[in-house]
């Protein structure tokens, strides 16, 4: 019986579900459960790196705005489709839009990081709730800026919107045995977060507020995703894991 197989954590390959699946700390993601043998799907706007990802991990590329409410509508009717029901969702769309073309006024820049740190998590979680399996698992993406602010971005304050989100989602999906949790990213080397912004004096900066002396790596990230997800932190729910090396502390 597959609700049997996916409560006991054995023998059922699960369907997963990874936005922003086609680069960096998504790409990982998907490949650590890609390495299980489970069913991935990798969600994201831009076509070419997505359906690499997609190809290397033998996995499945859906290319949609996670913004628009009518590109989420199409990606839940085609997973609908094809998988029927969905056991892990990671919300990892994002990414600070004014580091990277978005100018204008406030209003422009704080619209812009909230359609693609919020609204990116929110509309296809909402979308996808019905879908989710008994023993599901959601979780989302966040940053150590939630914490600490972003350098006078509006990132930080969209990133922190999805905390007291994923506690009230975790309250209302617990009785059906699902938890939901956030994991909490500092400086992560080897994605395109940054882009060409990060210098090496900012970089140090940020390695220096480590207590690890080190950068992470998007497989750090995705290790502990996977953990969440996993049968083994079945009663983990409603937290927030920091990936940052302690620099949420700060020195």
């Amino acid at each position: 019986m597959l609700t049997l197989g996916l409560k006991l954590g054995v023998g059922v390959a699960r369907t997963v579900v990874v936005s922003g699946g086609g680069t960096g700390i998504g790409k990982a993601v998907a490949a650590r459960f890609a390495a299980d043998g489970e069913r991935v799907v990798v969600i994201g706007r831009r076509a070419e790196p997505l359906e690499a990802a997609a190809k290397e991990i033998g996995g499945t590329a859906i290319q949609a705005d996670l913004s628009d409410p009518g590109e989420v509508e199409r990606v839940r009717g085609e997973l609908a489709e094809r998988f029927g029901t969905v056991d892990v969702l990671v919300n990892n769309a994002g990414g600070n839009v004014e580091r990277h073309g978005v100018s204008g006024g406030v209003a422009e820049r704080w619209t812009g990081n909230f359609r693609a740190n919020v609204l990116t998590a929110v509309l296809p979680t909402e979308a996808l709730r019905d879908l989710l399996n008994p023993s599901g698992r959601v979780v989302f993406i966040s940053s150590v800026a939630a914490y600490r602010g972003s350098g006078g971005t509006s990132y930080g304050p969209m990133k922190a919107a999805l905390h007291p989100y994923a506690f009230d989602l975790a309250a209302a999906l617990g009785p059906r045995g699902i938890t939901v949790n956030v994991v909490a990213p500092g400086l992560i080397q080897d994605t395109e977060f940054f882009g060409a912004t990060l210098d090496d004096e900012r970089r140090a900066l940020l390695v220096a507020q480590t207590h690890t002396g080190r950068a992470g790596t998007p497989q750090d990230v995705a290790e502990t995703v996977h953990w969440l997800a996993s049968p083994g932190s079945g009663h983990v729910t409603a937290q927030i894991v920091q990936v940052n090396g302690g620099a949420e502390r700060g020195r």
